[in-house]
């Protein structure tokens, strides 16, 4: 079976491409051979290649700049993805597109299900929702993987951050009201590849198991780190960032579970094992 991965050298694309390796026959594209907003490049590409999959992991992930630059953001994330889904529908194949829990505006009060109704409050996940709807849309056979959280190699993410800061401060400040679940890209790879193995279709939720606060999560990475390093909880307010987060967007991951047999393993397990490749690269 041929899978196209688009974004394929973003933080997701790079583990998913050697998670997929040996199992599947794999194509990789990225902004340097076309970009995904331009549909007839787009068309050629999936018409050239016939792909049974095109897995999805182009996307513009600055939650902040896309309250500035919500033009770009709905042309990437909506848009884009709609190119994708009008090609998978000429060439027939099965487009899985990753989402966000940034659709959900976290006032539920408990963990999100996938048919629980979508309200997002920031520019990003609008234009995540704009794309989930055209897939819905165009496509009778489609997967929408929605994760949280995501830190891995080869990008920008929550734990680089926190390893940064606690590298040049003696304190940092973190926000401890907004809960979620902490989700590693070698594990989150390993969940699509469970959904590829099946006759998925539909919305899933795949995250690492566990929640917690993004103070909790801080905490944590230095502990692990063993730095000495003091962590203050702050509010949202408090650090008055761009973008509207949702306080709650805890994802429940039962249906890849009972459909896939993907069991997720507890964040802090993943994050230490995130943890011990960095070491390992630096030796």
């Amino acid at each position: 079976m041929k899978v196209l991965i688009t974004g394929a050298n973003g933080m997701l694309g790079q583990d998913l491409t050697v998670e997929l390796n040996g199992s599947f026959e794999i194509c990789t594209r990225d902004i340097a051979d076309y970009d995904i907003c331009d549909k007839e490049k787009v068309f050629l590409d999936l018409k050239k290649i016939k792909p049974d999959f095109v897995v999805n992991c182009a996307a513009y992930t600055n939650v902040d700049g896309c309250e500035s630059e919500r033009d770009l953001a709905f042309s990437v994330n909506s848009d884009g993805v709609k190119n994708i889904a009008l090609a998978c529908k000429e060439t027939g194949s099965v487009l899985y597109d990753i989402s966000t829990d940034f659709v959900f505006d976290g006032n539920k009060g408990e963990s999100y299900v996938e048919t629980d109704d979508a309200n997002p409050l920031s520019v990003y996940g609008q234009s995540k929702l704009g794309g989930e709807r055209h897939i819905q849309a165009i496509l009778t056979r489609y997967v929408i993987i929605r994760t949280s959280w995501l830190f891995g190699k080869g990008g920008n993410n929550f734990v680089a951050t926190i390893i940064k800061l606690s590298e040049e401060n003696k304190e940092i400040r973190v926000v401890n009201d907004q809960t979620g679940r902490p989700t590693y890209t070698v594990d989150l790879t390993k969940a699509i590849k469970a959904l590829l193995l099946i006759p998925a279709q539909g919305i899933y939720h795949a995250c690492n198991a566990g929640m917690c606060t993004w103070y909790e999560f801080a905490v944590k990475i230095i502990d692990l780190l063993g730095r000495k390093i003091r962590v203050i909880p702050i509010t949202s307010q408090q650090l008055a960032r761009p973008a509207v987060r949702p306080s709650y967007s805890v994802m429940d991951c039962r249906k890849i579970i009972s459909e896939a047999g993907f069991y997720p393993r507890p964040w802090e397990h993943a994050l230490k094992e995130y943890l011990i490749s960095l070491e390992m690269e630096e030796k």
